[in-house]
């Protein structure tokens, strides 16, 4: 059987102050339930507050991106191994706000994922369409070439520490969710790419879905066959959303 997992991305929010409050909510609400697994990825300069907040609980936390640099003369980046030290399971990679503002290609991204796997993190391989794009039929070229990269540069066994997360980008922040139906097609599509390639790790393989996932339409979602959970954006800084996803999962 699959892990399951509610993942929450904070983007650029947060303060001392809210994220208390928040986390207090969170590590009092989030029951432990068996295989699943609750977490949250956020900015870079809060690892440390989150750690402190979340050490007891049965929530894990990460960063939402990686250097594509392990150390050296690159003013702003945080690398794997820092994120590492606080304690961190998670890292995000390839989100499609990375692609799109700041030009990560599908070689950085190849890059940042095997710089998490080398540093003990989880990372969480993101995927996804432009509306263009979905509307032009190219959703399997487009998630494939994505998932595809990272494949060639670590092989299909550096997926068996990964998890997947599918984000189809005019989903995302939009108030738009894919249907059931549509996400799930796009899940079953990555799950039979990888098992094509070795079947026990496409087997376990946990893809989640990311796109305005909220409490109200989580547990149809969680419902599909090769939905494992969700990526969650703006519901993820609302207590009371966060955790009616998971009490959906």
């Amino acid at each position: 059987m699959r892990d399951r997992f509610v993942i929450g991305n904070w983007k650029l929010n947060g303060g001392l102050a809210a994220n208390a409050l928040l986390l207090d909510a969170l590590s009092v609400g989030v029951v432990e339930k068996s295989g699943r697994s609750c977490g949250v990825c956020v900015p870079s300069p809060y690892l440390a507050q989150v750690q402190a907040a979340l050490k007891d609980s049965f929530i894990g936390w990460g960063s939402q991106d990686v250097s594509r640099f392990e150390s050296g003369a690159y003013t702003g980046d945080v690398s794997a191994g820092m994120v590492a030290e606080f304690g961190s399971r998670y890292a995000l990679v390839g989100h499609s706000e990375r692609r799109a503002i700041f030009g990560d290609t599908e070689d950085v991204v190849a890059g940042k994922f095997g710089l998490a796997l080398r540093a003990v993190l989880t990372p969480i391989l993101c995927v996804g369409e432009s509306l263009p794009e979905r509307e032009s039929g190219k959703t399997e070229e487009v998630v494939w070439r994505q998932l595809q990269a990272v494949v060639v540069a670590h092989g299909v066994s550096g997926l068996s520490r990964a998890i997947l997360a599918y984000e189809p980008v005019w989903a995302i922040g939009t108030g738009k969710t894919a249907s059931p139906g549509q996400a799930e097609d796009v899940h079953a599509f990555l799950r039979g790419k990888v098992r094509a390639l070795d079947k026990a790790i496409g087997d376990q393989l946990s893809i989640l879905y990311g796109g305005s996932v909220k409490k109200s339409n989580a547990a149809e979602l969680f419902g599909m066959p090769d939905i494992d959970g969700g990526l969650i954006g703006g519901a993820s800084l609302v207590a009371e959303e966060f955790l009616g996803i998971w009490n959906a999962l």
